[in-house]
């Protein structure tokens, strides 16, 4: 297989690609236009840590929907073993996977966006990348063959974004569990003795909390979805 150091980073727009999946050919990020999406990569059809993973990510995509989030699979394999594979999982499982999985045969779009390990494997890593409704990457993880991805994490890590981007704040550590300020967000630290200025009159006026001029926070209760 393929490597390539040129991978795509944070803050980038999504590499155009053309893909075949279980369900057609699929070209993104264009048809996902207007939703966030997660590419997700697994290192094998058949194997238990990915069925597991795929029942999963199958459970949670209701919650993912709501949020107008998408998803979408990849993996080596070839188009028919996908489909075996997901057909083996509705029958003995009881599961109807909805989502598309990429069949990447000869691993060049994981190549492209670094989804192998170290030189010598031919199967994918469990890579993730977050793209938002404009087609720019804003999150990138990558898990290891044996260790099995956290969906509710995945699931705070998009709805985190799309709360911070709308209300144009950082989030906290734990967020919206923040052992500090719950689940308020952090305002962007002030950079002018004007701004510090503005920021202690916004605390004396009930408007933001603050720990200090560098460390304020507002709340943001007022977002219509609630993380559950």
């Amino acid at each position: 297989m393929e490597r390539t150091k040129d991978i795509p980073i944070i803050g980038e727009p999504f590499p155009n690609m053309t893909v075949p999946t279980t369900q057609g050919t699929i070209t993104l990020p264009d048809d996902f236009a207007g939703s966030w999406f997660i590419l997700f990569s697994h290192p094998g059809d058949f194997t238990p840590v990915c069925t597991t993973e795929y029942v999963a990510f199958q459970e949670m995509y209701p919650k993912f929907r709501k949020i107008n989030t998408k998803l979408i699979g990849l993996s080596v394999d070839q188009v028919y073993a996908h489909l075996k594979w997901l057909e083996w999982i509705r029958d003995k499982l009881g599961v109807n996977i909805e989502f598309p999985v990429i069949a990447d045969g000869l691993g060049q779009f994981a190549a492209r966006l670094g989804m192998f390990p170290a030189e010598g494997s031919t199967a994918t890593i469990r890579g993730v990348f977050v793209v938002d409704d404009q087609g720019t990457i804003r999150q990138i993880l990558y898990y290891p063959s044996e260790l099995g991805r956290n969906m509710n994490e995945l699931y705070r890590s998009v709805y985190g974004l799309q709360v911070a981007t709308k209300s144009k704040v950082a989030l906290p550590a734990d967020w919206p569990n923040n052992q500090l300020i719950g689940d308020a967000g952090i305002i962007p630290p002030a950079g002018t003795v004007q701004e510090i200025q503005q920021r202690m009159q916004q605390k004396e006026n009930g408007l933001i909390d603050c720990f200090d001029w560098w460390f304020c926070y507002k709340d943001i209760k007022n977002r219509k979805k609630k993380l559950t």
